[in-house]
């Protein structure tokens, strides 16, 4: 294979592919759409309100309806004495948009039962809050009937809230502070992003094959180079393409996320928007303790129907995003920012001589779906390895994926940054590389003769014909 021919196919494929206006649209279009993901969810929680409803309360157990008052998204009206049919059916006429019906207690049981009629479907928010105030005021029954002087506030003090804090050890000893959830997000995103380049790039090299042979471009290119250097040259040169487009895409985002960031926080300090109650309207109960909880927001509990405004409590902030940044600090990011590129530049190559034999082998991308099968299925596997590579990374399962050549590269991203050792990367690496080889040159005979062959449906039986060839 002629370095110098090769080398030219290589600046011809990049040029031809980053003067695109579709490289440009999406260099500049896809940082929006990241951009857009890391802000949308503070704007949403921001701006996803309830309207305020008017619920009637028919209490025949009379513990609930003492407790219930109404705020800014619920207005409790009293509708004691009224039949709870005769309310249903006249909500409009009330001006309602709800009716909560409380069955008689049971004495015996100690029990009540909740029904809620509405005219259109409540939200999750008013559904959940209500539940848990139901559930407080039946709770503060149970526990008055006892007669035991004080026992509400030995419950409460009983109540424990521990938040864990999570540390790792290196060989010295020395303790540094670990996030699991930090962990967990960056191994998703690593696993996800090379997941997304490779199957995007290498099907850019098929398309591009395909392209090539069916406007018959092709018989004039092999007139004047070799196959194999045509391959490669290809695969190299979109390959550039991918790494430019990769750090665009990169510096655009970080750049809107960075202006989008210092916008809305100024205007959350404005506004003087509390945090907690943003993630307490966005899920009740439990749920929001957890996410609190996972921020590093503790002494808060939501889980035991606590209203609104007794949640509203100071959160800090400052002490959850010291230990997000501080996980973030401690991660090897030398050591993951380099083995990225190693994965995902073997890891495309591998992908991508397979995608080019494929393009080769047909004539247009419909007849490539039977074939990409085989080629796809890795991919995936190694993708939902990744996925759920954070609740078990030194798991056999995950071991092995990250060692297979076919899924090493998505799925040894995602085990970083719990800690892999230097020998398990290496032999990864190795194991990647000379899959590749032997993927390349398999793929090269293929492509050698499948780009020349028009008017017949190839099949694995073709290929594998091609292949034996000498």
């Amino acid at each position: 294979m002629n370095v110098h021919t090769t080398g030219i196919i290589i600046q011809r494929e990049y040029l031809n592919r980053v003067k695109k206006k579709s490289f440009l649209i999406t260099t500049f279009l896809v940082p929006v759409l990241f951009a857009a993901l890391c802000i949308l969810p503070t704007v949403i929680m921001m701006g996803a309100k309830e309207e305020a409803k008017r619920v009637a309360v028919v209490d025949l157990s009379g513990i609930v309806a003492p407790t219930l008052e109404t705020n800014e998204s619920v207005e409790f009206v009293d509708f004691n004495g009224h039949p709870a049919d005769s309310v249903k059916a006249h909500l409009k006429d009330f001006g309602l948009d709800a009716v909560l019906c409380i069955s008689e207690l049971n004495i015996a049981e100690k029990n009540i039962s909740a029904d809620i009629y509405s005219l259109k479907p409540l939200g999750m928010d008013l559904t959940e809050n209500l539940g848990n105030r139901i559930n407080s005021a039946l709770e503060n029954y149970r526990i008055d009937s006892y007669g035991i002087e004080g026992l509400k506030d030995i419950m409460k003090d009983v109540k424990a809230n521990v938040k864990m804090h999570s540390y790792t050890l290196d060989d010295s000893g020395k303790e540094s502070i670990s996030e699991s959830g930090v962990y967990m997000m960056v191994s998703m995103i690593l696993g996800m992003i090379i997941y997304m380049f490779i199957a995007l790039f290498g099907g850019m090299v098929m398309s591009g094959v395909i392209e090539e042979k069916s406007s018959r471009v092709v018989e004039v290119l092999v007139s004047s180079v070799k196959a194999t250097e045509l391959m490669f040259g290809k695969i190299i040169g979109i390959a550039l393409v991918a790494v430019t487009q990769f750090l665009l895409w990169i510096a655009l985002t970080l750049a809107i996320v960075g202006i989008a960031g210092g916008i809305m926080g100024k205007n959350l300090l404005s506004s003087g928007s509390d945090p907690t109650e943003l993630i307490s309207s966005m899920a009740g109960g439990e749920k929001a303790a957890e996410a609190l909880s996972s921020m590093g927001v503790s002494g808060m509990d939501l889980s035991d129907g606590l209203h609104p405004e007794d949640v509203a409590q100071t959160a800090d902030q400052e002490g959850g995003l010291s230990v997000i940044l501080g996980t973030l600090g401690n991660l090897p990011i030398a050591e993951i920012l380099v083995c990225f590129l190693v994965f995902f530049i073997l890891g495309y190559m591998l992908y991508a001589s397979m995608y080019a034999a494929i393009g080769s082998a047909v004539e247009n991308e419909g007849d490539s779906q039977q074939l990409q099968m085989p080629v796809t299925i890795p991919l995936l596997i190694g993708f939902f390895i990744a996925i759920y590579a954070f609740k078990a990374p030194d798991s056999a399962l995950v071991l092995w994926g990250s060692m297979i050549p076919f899924t090493s590269p998505i799925v040894m991203l995602a085990r970083l940054p719990y800690g892999v050792p230097l020998w398990e990367i290496a032999l990864s690496v190795g194991l990647l590389v000379i899959t590749f080889i032997v993927c390349a040159w398999a793929s090269a005979k293929i492509y050698k003769v499948g780009i020349l062959m028009f008017g017949k449906k190839s099949s694995w039986k073709d290929l594998w014909k091609w292949l034996k060839q000498k």
